[in-house]
């Protein structure tokens, strides 16, 4: 019989790293050169106000008046320039995360990305700190035009996972978890607090262990 495949899926901001500083930089350098009567500039705040939406319901949320195809065309400028922005800027990496990957394969996990962000964005990351070698797969909001639900679903099975837990800070990663059918884990170290009984993890390097009291359990 075949061992079965179990993936680790990470959310990534609020779980992986905080890239809210660089985005908000990024972005109002592209909105300073395309005026428009709703948002002249966005701060480090707004954008956690934001963090985990669709990219299609934050440019409704910063652009409410604008024509659809302005909105649009604004936002994309927005969001490929972050994604050049990030990939040579970076963000506020958490702890240990790359030991933490290390660790978890080295006991037997596949690791993916799923984000509600737009294409480029994971890619952007995995540039940055070099963590290519270590994620099997990645999907997003972007690529798929899904709910992150939806999206995650797709991935497990285009990746013939038998099971999966989805490690995430808010309350809509728990939701979509659980629409896709996957047992979530809280980084409660994150942006947002869950309304449900899970597990959870106060530092990211606090994972394997965990992984091996649910593996025990069984």
């Amino acid at each position: 019989m075949s061992q079965k495949k179990t993936g680790i899926i990470f959310d990534m901001d609020g779980t992986l790293w905080d890239s809210s500083a660089n985005v908000a930089a990024s972005w109002t350098e592209v909105l300073k050169k395309n005026p428009n009567p709703d948002c002249s500039g966005v701060t480090q705040a707004d954008l956690m106000h934001v963090m985990g939406w669709t990219m299609t319901a934050i440019a409704d949320y910063f652009f409410p008046t604008l024509p659809e195809a302005e909105k649009n065309r604004i936002m994309d400028a927005c969001t490929d320039y972050e994604n050049e922005y990030l990939a040579v800027h970076g963000g506020n990496l958490y702890e240990a995360v790359e030991e933490t990957f290390q660790k978890l394969i080295a006991d037997g996990y596949s690791l993916y990305i799923v984000s509600n962000c737009q294409s480029g964005y994971i890619e952007a990351f995995l540039k940055y700190f070099g963590f290519e070698k270590y994620i099997e797969d990645i999907s997003c909001f972007g690529d798929t035009l899904l709910s992150k639900g939806q999206t995650m679903r797709l991935l497990a099975d285009k990746n013939k996972l038998d099971s999966f837990y989805y490690v995430g800070d808010i309350q809509g990663d728990y939701d979509a978890t659980m629409e896709a059918g996957g047992t979530f884990i809280h980084a409660k170290y994150g942006y947002g607090t869950i309304n449900a009984e899970v597990r959870e993890i106060e530092a990211l390097k606090e994972l394997p262990m965990l992984m091996k009291e649910l593996r025990s359990s069984k």
